[in-house]
């Protein structure tokens, strides 16, 4: 894994997870400076830290991003804003920043204040361990994750205008997901150089193919930010350089939208309890939107999501949620295929053994639902998880 040139990372244990051991507190520091860009919940009752970022980006001069883990300062009133300056005054304050140089993320149980005695000693703490190698950005990988099975983590190396340009992201999220966006918190970082204004737009157009384009069980968050920070320190030079523009903008928008995409689908495929990541691609609509609305519909569909962990081929659940998706269109132009199986063709059923497509859903992690409809060209991929009794469970139990 390349890590991008401008920035230092850690994960420490703080004491705000319940778990002995556990990292719960991130630092990622650019200390010459970052352009930063944000994406957030469009949940009408958000966490402080979301306000507060959401006020700062997009920066041309962010120093430090702190993440906690295990509370989420969210529905916390004024004593929640209060914290969220504060978490952004102790990290600023401990890798030698100005407070206005600090961004804050948090995730876990709402409604609990923030432990600042814990938050001060893991800034503290976190800053005297930051690293600029793989095993220090691994640290603040763990240090933002809750109820994930492990780290999510990708990377992307490309040339752009003879320098060597890196990006590493990190997120998190395994349950309460749902567009637009869910719980996750996700760190993009580059070492290319670019403007606010064109962070927040790349940022914005990945996002939308990616992190808007996940659902486990379809509850939108309180919490939900991704932040793109971009350093300008690529190779061969070490200072900032012209932020990219033109073709090599686009070079760039292209390869952030793989690493988000990357990092996306690993949120379903850890949803809690998930047995299978189920891949929806809707083609042939009107509009993407039209897309979108028909493939979200079909992933929060608890009988499409059931069957699927039950590797049964009932196609009727799967048609029949894209017709309340509240989308017009011929139903008798719809074709679906399950796992390269054609079950169904211009709206009516076709001949398929039900066996061979079962023991398709059970051999694969991974089932692929394709919808075709014949109102248009405009087409979407959209990544869900199945639903069994694992995620009932846990859901359950969660905060008793």
């Amino acid at each position: 894994m390349h890590i991008p040139h401008g920035f230092r990372f850690a994960g420490v244990h703080a004491g705000i997870k319940k778990q002995a051991q556990k990292e719960d507190f991130t630092l990622v520091h650019c200390p010459a400076g970052a352009t930063a860009a944000g994406v957030y919940t469009q949940n009408l009752v958000f966490a402080a830290p979301v306000a507060f970022d959401r006020a700062r980006t997009p920066a041309s001069d962010i120093r430090v991003v702190a993440v906690n883990s295990g509370n989420a300062n969210a529905c916390t009133g004024e004593r929640g804003t209060s914290d969220a300056h504060q978490m952004a005054r102790l990290a600023a304050a401990a890798v030698g920043a100005q407070e206005s140089q600090a961004l804050v993320m948090s995730t876990g149980v709402i409604g609990v204040y923030l432990p600042m005695d814990k938050i001060a000693a893991g800034a503290t703490s976190a800053a005297a361990k930051l690293g600029d190698d793989e095993a220090a950005f691994l640290s603040a990988a763990r240090g933002i994750l809750t109820t994930d099975k492990g780290i999510k983590v990708a990377s992307r190396t490309l040339t752009i205008g003879g320098r060597e340009i890196r990006l590493a992201g990190m997120c998190k999220g395994a349950g309460m997901i749902g567009p637009n966006m869910a719980t996750m918190l996700g760190v993009v970082t580059t070492d290319a150089a670019l403007s606010p204004d064109a962070a927040q737009s790349a940022l914005t157009a990945a996002v939308e193919e990616s992190f808007n384009c996940i659902s486990v069980e379809g509850h939108m968050s309180t919490n939900d930010t991704v932040l793109l920070l971009a350093s300008g320190a690529g190779k061969p030079l070490t200072t900032h350089h012209s932020p990219l523009t033109g073709p090599d903008l686009v070079t760039f928008q292209i390869a952030l939208n793989e690493l988000c995409i990357e990092l996306a689908k690993q949120i379903p495929d850890d949803g809690e309890g998930a047995s299978h990541l189920i891949t929806i691609h809707v083609q042939g609509t009107k509009t993407k939107d039209d897309a979108r609305r028909i493939a979200q519909t079909v992933a929060n569909s608890a009988l499409v999501k059931t069957a699927v962990a039950g590797a049964d081929p009932n196609w009727g659940r799967i048609v029949s949620a894209a017709g309340y998706a509240g989308v017009p269109f011929d139903p008798a132009g719809v074709d679906l295929v399950v796992n390269g199986h054609k079950l169904y063709e211009r709206g009516a059923p076709v001949p398929f053994d039900a066996r061979t497509v079962s023991a398709a859903i059970k051999a694969s992690r991974e089932t692929t639902i394709e919808l075709a409809f014949r109102e248009g060209t405009a087409a979407i991929r959209f990544w869900t998880s199945d639903l069994n009794v694992d995620y009932v469970r846990f859901n359950a139990d969660y905060t008793t």
